[in-house]
């Protein structure tokens, strides 16, 4: 599946395709120090491997993406993402997503590719819109990737994420329609 030319970084040295069980070890090096360092996503930062693996991998129509490098980095999983139904019945139409890059990538345009493959793949489902319930304030990088890809910030809730080393920060819900 290839990115609408808007929502497609201006270099890539990486191939996105759907996440395999195999893909597992090399997703939770990447989940695990995210979690832990519990500054950019709300899940509890002693969330074991087995429940890690519960919550990332989803079923259709969500699922679980990896950005698989080439060239330099041939093989090496730079990043994953998945997507989902942001909520049941009557919110089913609108999609949520989350990404996270390894540790040493960030910065090159690894999360906007996985950002826009998830695009794409929300289109193909029948999704209307993708919603972001919890950006991280103080994330500022996602926060403007977010927003260069055409998501906007329609609320901050204030001192709703406690981050370890800034103490109460906001979180933002950002949207966009597909």
């Amino acid at each position: 599946m290839s990115a609408n030319a808007k929502d497609r970084p201006a270099t890539a040295s990486w191939e996105i395709r759907e996440a395999t069980a195999q893909d597992w070890p090399a997703i939770w090096e990447i989940l695990e120090p995210v979690i832990r360092a519990g500054e950019t996503f709300t899940w509890d930062r002693d969330t074991t491997e087995d429940q890690a693996r519960a919550k990332w991998f989803k079923t259709a129509p969500g699922r679980t993406f990896v950005a698989v490098g080439t060239g330099r980095f041939d093989g090496v999983v730079l990043g994953t993402g998945e997507l989902h139904a942001n909520q049941g019945g009557g919110g089913s139409h609108v999609a949520n997503a989350g990404y996270m890059v390894r540790a040493g990538y960030g910065g090159q345009g690894a999360a906007r590719a996985l950002c826009a493959y998830s695009l794409d793949a929300a289109r193909a489902a029948g999704f209307r819109a993708m919603q972001f319930n919890a950006v991280v304030e103080s994330n500022v990088r996602a926060v403007a990737a977010w927003q260069a890809m055409g998501f906007e910030i329609l609320a901050t809730i204030p001192e709703a994420f406690r981050h370890p080393r800034l103490g109460y920060v906001g979180l933002h819900v950002m949207y966009r329609k597909l």
